[in-house]
Parts: structure tokens; C-alpha cells; sequence
């Protein structure tokens, strides 16, 4: 659930076989980038994560603690550091397989309390870390790993694709200029327009001014223009 929830479907798959050649499956792994071994051959690397459930042995540490039985208390409590050494060491034997995965793998102890009991033996997660290579993790650590790997999938995603956001930076930038210079080539168009315009109603005043010089003739004019149309007998 707490892998549904932070990272996406393509980011871990379950029951992987992580190590070649064997049978063995862990139950969950997350995917990371691996290196490319050629073209057709991009392996991921894989994190194993393996749930473990020790609890009939914290039940029984519980219980002692309750009764204050210290010689029980002691007994579970070896107990269960026995079960959780083998835990791991089953982990580190059937999962891990540096370069195919990473060089620690993840146990996850489900219960809060569980997690605290386990956590808080010192001497237990140095060996688990040193021997096994294991990192134990509860509820709520998990949760924030899982946040923190999310970040640094987002950041190297976005590393990947600066060169895609440079080349349409650059393709805006190629085709902005030359949406400036049509800009400036309407500007021009529309400027020899307005100057075309302005030169045509120049015309057209010139004109009506002299539409409107023949308006009106002058008396004198008009006679003349009668006394030639009477003599030719028109």
C-alpha cells in the first residue's frame, strides 16, 4: 500500500527475481536506473524489499513484559533476534546481486512496535548493516524513504529531459524571431497602406475642389456659351 500510494506503477513491480539464474522472488523491488549496456539492453537496478512478520516472537516478548518474567522476557527477546538475523540473512542470500541490484536490501517490519523493539538494539542493526547488508525499516520510516526516492526520481527525470526543454527553448527562440520579422514586414505593408491612403484622399480633395470650381458658371460665360448655340442653330 505504501508503495501504491508514493511511487508510480513503472517504479517497482512485484515478485522479481533479482538474482540470474535463480528461483527465488522477493516480493517487492524497486526499479532505479541502471546502466545502459547497449542499445537494445537498458537493465534497471533493482532494490529488494521483503516484509517479515517475526510475531509470534514479539507476542511472547510482550507477554513476558507484562508479567514482568525477566527470564522469559530475555528468552523472547533472544528469540527474536534470532529470527530477525535469519530474516536478513535470507534476504541478503536470495536477493541481493550487485550490479543487477543494489548492495543493501530493505526489511520491512511491518508494526510500529515491532520496529521500535528491533531498532533499538544497537548491536542488532550494526550487524544486520555490516554482515547482511540490511536496512530495517517500520511504517512510517518506510514512508519517508520511499518520499525521499520520489524526489530523486523527479530530479533525475528532470535532468534527463534538460536537453529536450533547451531544444524547445531553442525552437521557441528560432521561431520567435521570425514572428518578429513578419511582425515588422506588416508593419511595413500597413505603413505603405496608411501612406497610400493618405495620398489617394490628397487626390480625391484635389479633385472635388475642382468639381466644385465648375459648379457654378460665370454670367458672362454662360451668355456666350447661348449666343454660339444660337447662331449654328442649335
Amino acid at each position: 500500500a505504501l508503495l501504491d500510494q508514493v511511487l508510480t506503477a513503472e517504479q517497482y513491480e512485484k515478485n522479481v527475481a533479482t538474482r540470474p539464474n535463480s528461483a527465488e522472488r522477493v516480493e517487492f523491488a524497486i526499479r532505479l536506473p541502471g546502466r545502459e549496456l547497449g542499445a537494445d539492453d537498458k537493465r534497471p537496478v533493482w532494490l529488494p524489499i521483503d516484509a517479515k512478520f517475526p510475531v509470534e516472537d514479539y507476542s511472547r516478548l510482550l507477554d513476558a513484559q507484562e508479567k514482568a518474567d525477566n527470564a522469559a522476557a530475555d528468552d523472547a527477546a533472544r528469540q527474536l533476534e534470532t529470527a530477525i538475523k535469519k530474516a536478513a540473512r535470507d534476504i541478503s542470500q536470495k536477493y541481493l546481486a550487485p550490479p543487477r541490484t543494489t548492495d543493501f536490501g530493505i526489511m520491512f517490519l511491518p508494526s510500529e512496535g515491532l520496529y521500535a523493539e528491533v531498532i533499538r538494539r544497537t548491536a542488532l542493526i550494526q550487524l544486520l548493516q555490516r554482515d547482511y547488508h540490511i536496512v530495517v525499516s517500520g511504517p512510517s520510516t518506510f514512508a519517508a524513504f520511499l518520499n525521499s526516492l520520489q524526489m530523486g526520481f523527479r530530479s533525475l527525470a528532470i535532468q534527463k529531459r534538460s536537453g529536450e526543454v533547451w531544444k524547445v527553448l531553442g525552437e521557441v527562440k528560432t521561431a520567435f524571431g521570425k514572428f518578429g520579422d513578419t511582425l515588422d514586414a506588416v508593419q511595413k505593408r500597413l505603413e505603405q497602406a496608411a501612406s497610400s491612403v493618405d495620398d489617394a484622399r490628397r487626390k480625391s480633395k484635389t479633385i472635388q475642389n475642382k468639381l466644385r470650381s465648375v459648379e457654378f458658371l460665370p454670367e458672362t460665360s454662360a451668355t456666350v456659351l447661348t449666343e454660339n448655340n444660337n447662331d449654328d442653330g442649335t
